[in-house]
């Protein structure tokens, strides 16, 4: 082997170890954390609940995990900065007419605020400055949380993100749907293709509210779920492919790595 070959072979190594550190708190060890120059951690909070007939409960909690693991993977190699996913959250708040549902769990808003203040304050404490919530169910809403955290850690930056919410589906999709619907599946069929059982799907037909301005948003109520479906699906699956998922799921994870790097990298405001 030349010394020139050598030479390149050792940087190329030294930066691949460097582009490789450990990034999900799941499998990572205390040798690999305490030596890793990590900036920022992201939370991924999703919740317990039915998905139709064909998703497993733990759908919104393993997609949240799966798209925050692959976000700060690219962060990682595309832009060079070094996160941590911490564990999921498995609970979130539900509907009136879920709750009910076997096994579908329901968190308050106020055991939210409790469980984030802590990791908030832990992580502050180890100085870390920078938290992202990447939350996979819709039933979940942080925004009053933060804005309280904002005065209680005013140094610290607390960054919520709906991974389903930002790119649209029609691009993607033929049918839309907010829940066990054809892009929820797809992505599920493009990271846990073992979990779906796409031949025993529901229909996912729903319900509106007999009331326009609620359908058109004007006002807002909780919708009961025993009331609008069926299968517990909104959205109808069947149309859902893997393929479909991971073009989703590649748009979604390059914007979202895009946007943890300009928060390490630039200040919030000029």
């Amino acid at each position: 082997m030349s010394e020139k070959f050598k030479t390149t072979f050792i940087i190329n190594k030294n930066k691949n170890m460097e582009n490789n550190k450990p990034i999900d708190l799941q499998s990572t060890t205390w040798a690999d954390a305490k030596t890793g120059n990590y900036s920022f951690a992201v939370l991924p909070w999703g919740a317990t609940e039915p998905h139709n007939y064909h998703l497993p409960y733990s759908t919104d909690s393993l997609l949240a995990h799966d798209i925050a693991v692959d976000s700060v993977r690219k962060a990682q190699t595309q832009y060079g900065v070094l996160g941590m996913v911490l564990p999921t959250i498995p609970f979130g708040a539900q509907n009136p007419g879920q709750k009910e549902l076997p096994f579908c769990i329901h968190t308050r808003y106020e055991t939210q605020r409790m469980m984030l203040t802590d990791i908030v304050d832990s992580l502050h404490c180890q100085g870390f400055r920078l938290l992202i919530v990447l939350n996979g169910h819709g039933g979940n809403n942080f925004k009053p949380i933060v804005r309280d955290l904002a005065f209680d850690y005013p140094d610290m930056t607390i960054v919520c993100i709906d991974w389903y919410a930002f790119e649209p589906q029609k691009d993607y999709f033929e049918h839309s749907g907010d829940h066990a619907g054809e892009m929820e599946t797809s992505v599920m069929m493009h990271y846990h293709p073992e979990l779906v059982h796409l031949e025993t799907a529901g229909d996912g037909a729903s319900i509106p509210f007999n009331i326009e301005g609620l359908n058109n948003k004007v006002g807002w109520i909780p919708r009961h779920w025993d009331k609008i479906t069926q299968d517990t699906g909104v959205g109808d699956p069947r149309k859902a492919t893997a393929e479909k998922g991971k073009r989703y799921a590649e748009a979604v994870t390059d914007k979202i790595a895009k946007l943890m790097s300009d928060l390490v990298k630039k200040p919030l405001y000029l």
